[in-house]
């Protein structure tokens, strides 16, 4: 089962149309798309190599795209929909006081989750919810999601075929694996709620 889905995704990689979908996912991803763009941006580069910094340079200014979606999705739908419910509970102080911790940490915080398999679009809709500065987030989202897509884009260069056949020797593991990395961030996620 998992032969075929990989063997499908190879072929979509080399696809002549795979870099607008690279960009679509990575741009969704970064506001309400719950699977990450390394989906497709690890058999794009192990499929063409030569392109690996243009399918990186393609991840990072869809993502911050994405992610400036997710901002102006925290900034302005929190004050419809969430205040209101913050309000009917009594909790309209307590989310003041986490804005105002997030926004100390901010850069910090959208960097780190930029950079890690932490759901990012979490991340994007919390910075625009919690009024943290447009320009610090952009900066720490360009610095953070260029440098993931850039390392996992570099690494498949320099060492492509040696992972491309270590992938397709140990198709069952790294797909537990993966599964495992969605789970973990899923928990993540509920834990910090």
């Amino acid at each position: 089962m998992i032969r075929p889905l990989y063997n499908w995704t190879m072929r979509l990689a080399a696809h002549r149309g795979a870099a607008w979908a690279l960009a679509v996912v990575s741009f969704i991803e970064s506001s309400v798309f719950p699977l990450p763009p390394d989906l497709l941006l690890i058999p794009m580069v192990l499929s063409d190599r030569k392109k690996a910094w243009f399918y990186a340079a393609i991840c990072t200014v869809a993502s911050v795209l994405g992610g400036l979606l997710g901002w102006v999705i925290g900034a302005f739908l929190f004050e419809v929909i969430a205040e209101p419910i913050l309000a009917f509970y009594g909790y309209a102080e307590k989310f003041d006081d986490f804005a105002a911790r997030y926004n100390e940490w901010g850069a910090w915080i959208v960097f780190i989750a930029g950079v890690t398999p932490f759901p990012y679009k979490v991340i994007t809709i919390a910075s625009g919810a919690t009024g943290l500065s447009l320009p610090i987030f952009m900066v720490a989202s360009v610095l953070a999601r260029g440098l993931r897509f850039f390392v996992v884009a570099g690494l498949l260069y320099f060492f492509g075929p040696p992972i491309r056949a270590f992938i397709e020797k140990r198709l069952g593991l790294m797909f537990v694996l993966f599964v495992l990395l969605l789970v973990g961030g899923v928990a993540a996620v509920k834990l910090l709620h």
